[in-house]
């Protein structure tokens, strides 16, 4: 783990931060997942993409974990950035922490343009905020939708949203 040229640098760059670095799949050492708290994520992120020994030009993906009930979690919801460098070839995730009842992270949209609407997907599904987003909405539901289906106190059959929807069959169609 520590030969990871990523985590090496970031350390020089960043000794009052401990990264926690982790395996995605062990034994491979090549795969890791540095945890990054919420007030240093926007200099991390622009370190990581501008710095030469590290070179992440692209957000692959942002994405969320809801840790409710998770044995031992300190924390609810875990946001992940994927990151890859093209120029290098090697990839890297960052873990960040946000907490009920206003979860919120940084937006990296300013460093990725791309994150934009990988953030608004994350927003509208979790709930988690991403202050700085210049156009944070829905975009896989409507803007008045109360909820955020892929929270884990969400109920499998939903709040009502399905009811008020015409049943369509073969002969109405």
């Amino acid at each position: 783990m520590a030969e990871h040229q990523a985590v090496i640098t970031l350390g020089a760059q960043f000794p009052d931060i401990d990264f926690r670095p982790a395996l995605l799949l062990p034994p491979s050492g090549d795969q890791l997942c540095l945890q990054v708290p919420p007030g240093r994520l926007v200099a991390v992120m622009e370190f990581l993409k501008h710095d030469t020994k590290c070179k992440f030009e692209q957000v692959c993906d942002i994405t969320c974990v809801d840790y409710l009930n998770f044995p031992k979690a300190a924390d609810r919801y875990g946001v992940i950035y994927s990151l890859l460098s093209l120029s290098i070839g090697h990839r890297l995730w960052i873990k960040c922490f946000a907490n009920d009842p206003n979860p919120e992270v940084p937006s990296v949209t300013s460093i990725w343009k791309g994150a934009d609407w990988l953030e608004r997907e994350v927003w509208d599904m979790f709930g988690v905020k991403f202050t700085g987003h210049p156009d944070l909405r829905r975009i896989l539901t409507w803007e008045g939708f109360k909820a955020h289906p892929l929270r884990k106190d969400y109920p499998l059959r939903g709040r009502g949203e399905r009811e008020d929807f015409e049943v369509v069959t073969p002969e109405s169609a």
